[in-house]
């Protein structure tokens, strides 16, 4: 969309839940952040526009993990997420929350609409339900075994070893995490968004129309959603939490959060045009809006399909763009909240920021580093080492050492005031720094239309790097030996500098979207207003007046001591071994008794003696074991999770007890007909429950 009206930008709405890391804010925040501050320089229509997303299932179970409310988790976490993005200079127009009246009353209407459109359906299906909690289950109150890796730490919609995306029916011997108990099946009614109606309409708006200005990380992955066929959604769900489904037919239930977050953003807006007394509606609803979201990639899915089905079905705007980021990892491993194996914004915040005076400079370092290896198009690496040499060896030493040089010479060579520009004695190195600085505004202002934020910032870095080379060239210190011999030197002194003030004053304009602590330091040196830092004043070399006197010197960002990088990769260390104690301490003491059984549920289960006549690993899964288990009256193939326990030929020739009457299961596509059962001793180390001496195998357990 060329020139249009109005943008509206959006980033991701973060869940509530907990502190978020640097892998969000680098995914979905300081990219819109540094586009929005651009638009902003242009002087342009514009809305930014974010929020707590506080529905969903991560709320409460939050809240039992704390002992506490749902409410007093999305209070407390809301306040915390809040006051971190403005800790990291966000610039949002509004951080809203989906808790609030106004967003409840827009998901509902928004829900309403196109029910009565007859845009949704409604099924009756089975779903997990517990009867001694007497509710249904959604997929995070249930967990089993993961079919993929052997893994008990799998849930609903995910297992947290592998990763691997699940539903409850694919969980091996599930539980509730209310009760304990197995649950149910039981028969639910829902509304669904049926995905597939819309299938030639994403495939014309987005492998078509898009397909080149998107991207193709995120045109590939709509691409993989819309040719393995798209289904039916369900837009409502049995839970007590969240933004009730507004029919009578419908008690008990709340609207999915993936269906109300996305509207968060209108609701926000709503809220946003209230408090300024604006009209929302062509913010939404005018084609001249240009709408874009910025998403990490586990967000494409909702942002590109979804939410855009949704938006066409209330007759709003589609978004323009949606530039997903993919992740971040740390020191050569995923972030994991649950492994504490992650950088949290606060902890950012309060090792560096509100260490120093102001913080600033320790807000734009981390912002700096954040887009240098922004995870545009692959998944890159936060490396505390890669922090340091980034502040220390591009920060400090080019971009900050040609503005501290600048100043030094201007105050020594110049008497503190902006010389004067002699135009008939210019030089080839003067008019080739001239030609940069003018041409350097069209370079970055593509970049960023493109949302190529990491070559943007290299040009700016590398634009000062170029001052850097031109000075050394001129060398106006030598030059000032001179002009005892020769005073008409001076002169050329003075071109020096005035070009050098230029674009230090441009370097100012260019820096801002990314470092707008550094763009007010640099202007309070130049004794100047915010009104320069206009993208109208980039790429003009009379910013700065002759004759102006400016303020003394200071330093733009400090070092990163080695003792500083240290201590952050111990505490790292630290942090993940004080997950990995307890879990072994717990092992050690804690005795946890399932709730009763009767004697007749016990006498069900048949469990005999076999043999492990072979044994051998399961391609592509550390844990798993594929077993030939000889039991008298029939050999089996059973599939164990026992790899990272025994080796393959240690355990060939060894008695186990096995349940021959589980119900079989697919492993990585093996299908086990069995379960072999294991001890855990004090160290986490597996046993094989055998008999004392050999038996004959088939003998029965009882």
């Amino acid at each position: 969309m060329t020139n249009p009206k109005r943008y509206l930008i959006t980033s991701a709405l973060p869940y509530a839940n907990g502190l978020k890391h640097v892998g969000h804010l680098a995914g979905a925040y300081i990219p819109a952040d540094i586009y929005v501050r651009y638009l902003r320089a242009q002087k342009r229509d514009v809305v930014f526009v974010c929020g707590s997303d506080e529905h969903g299932t991560a709320i409460p179970i939050q809240a039992t993990k704390e002992g506490t409310t749902p409410r007093a988790i999305i209070d407390k976490y809301h306040e915390a997420m809040k006051q971190d993005f403005e800790d990291l200079s966000m610039s949002f127009d509004i951080y809203h929350r989906t808790s609030e009246p106004i967003h409840h009353e827009t998901a509902q209407e928004f829900f309403t609409r196109l029910n009565n459109a007859g845009e949704l359906e409604t099924k009756e299906t089975e779903q997990y339900f517990d009867e001694e909690a007497k509710t249904f289950l959604a997929d995070r109150y249930i967990k089993g075994t993961c079919p993929n890796c052997g893994s008990d730490r799998a849930f609903g919609d995910q297992c947290e070893t592998c990763g691997r995306t699940l539903s409850p029916d694919e969980l091996i011997n599930p539980v509730s995490t209310l009760s304990g108990k197995t649950p149910i099946k039981k028969k639910t009614t829902h509304w669904y968004l049926p995905l597939g109606k819309h299938e030639q309409f994403l495939r014309e708006w987005i492998l078509e129309q898009h397909k080149d200005d998107w991207r193709s990380t995120v045109v590939g992955q709509c691409k993989s959603w819309i040719e393995g066929g798209l289904q039916s959604r369900a837009v409502t769900r049995d839970l007590d939490w969240g933004v009730k489904v507004p029919l009578k037919e419908a008690e008990g239930k709340v609207l999915y959060v993936w269906f109300d977050a996305p509207i968060g953003y209108i609701s926000a807006t709503k809220q946003w045009a209230i408090d300024n007394k604006k009209d929302w509606k062509p913010y939404w609803q005018d084609k001249d809006t240009k709408l874009v979201h910025f998403v990490g990639k586990d967000n494409i899915v909702f942002h590109c399909i979804i939410f855009p089905v949704m938006l066409k079905l209330h007759g709003d705007i589609l978004p323009e763009n949606v530039p997903a980021n993919e992740f971040l990892n740390l020191e050569g491993d995923k972030m994991s909240t649950s492994r504490n194996w992650k950088l949290d914004m606060r902890d950012y915040i309060i090792d560096f920021v509100k260490k120093e005076n102001g913080g600033g400079q320790c807000v734009d370092m981390l912002r700096y580093y954040l887009t240098q290896i922004a995870p545009e198009t692959k998944d890159s690496e936060f490396m505390w080492k890669g922090f340091q040499d980034a502040v220390n060896s591009e920060l400090v030493s080019i971009f900050g050492n040609f503005v501290n040089r600048t100043w030094v010479l201007m105050h020594k060579l110049c008497g503190g005031k902006v010389p004067q520009l002699h135009t008939g004695i210019l030089d080839d190195n003067d008019k080739i720094l001239i030609g940069e600085i003018e041409n350097a505004k069209t370079r970055i202002e593509s970049l960023l239309e493109q949302y190529k934020f990491r070559e943007a910032l290299y040009e700016v870095i590398d634009l000062s790097r170029k001052g850097n080379q031109y000075m050394q060239k001129k060398e106006p210190w030598i030059v000032a030996k001179k002009l005892a011999e020769n005073p008409e030197a001076q002169k050329s002194i003075d071109n020096t500098m005035y070009l050098c003030l230029q674009l230090t004053a441009n370097l100012a304009i260019f820096i801002n979207p990314f470092l707008p602590n550094t763009a007010k330091s640099m202007l309070y040196m130049m004794k100047v207003v915010d009104k320069l830092l206009d993208w109208e004043n980039a790429g003009k070399l009379k910013l700065l007046s002759t004759g102006y006197s400016l303020r003394e010197p200071q330093l733009l960002f400090r070092k990163i001591e080695d003792t500083e990088i240290t201590e952050q990769i111990e505490k790292l260390k630290s942090g993940l071994k004080q997950m990995e104690e307890p879990k072994k301490e717990e092992t050690k003491t804690e005795s946890v008794v399932k709730s009763e059984i009767q004697f007749d549920d016990f006498a069900r289960i048949d469990l005999k003696v076999g043999t492990i006549v072979s044994a051998e690993k399961v391609e592509k899964a550390d844990k798993l074991l594929k077993l030939s288990v000889d039991l008298g009256f029939e050999t089996r193939t059973i599939v164990s999770g026992i790899a990272l326990h025994f080796k393959p030929e240690e355990i060939v020739g060894k008695q186990v007890t096995v349940v021959t009457n589980l119900a079989p299961r697919k492993m990585r596509g093996i299908e086990s007909n069995g379960m072999i059962l294991m001890a855990e001793d004090k160290n986490g180390k597996l046993q094989f429950l055998k008999p004392e001496n050999p038996v004959s195998p088939g003998s029965n357990v009882s």
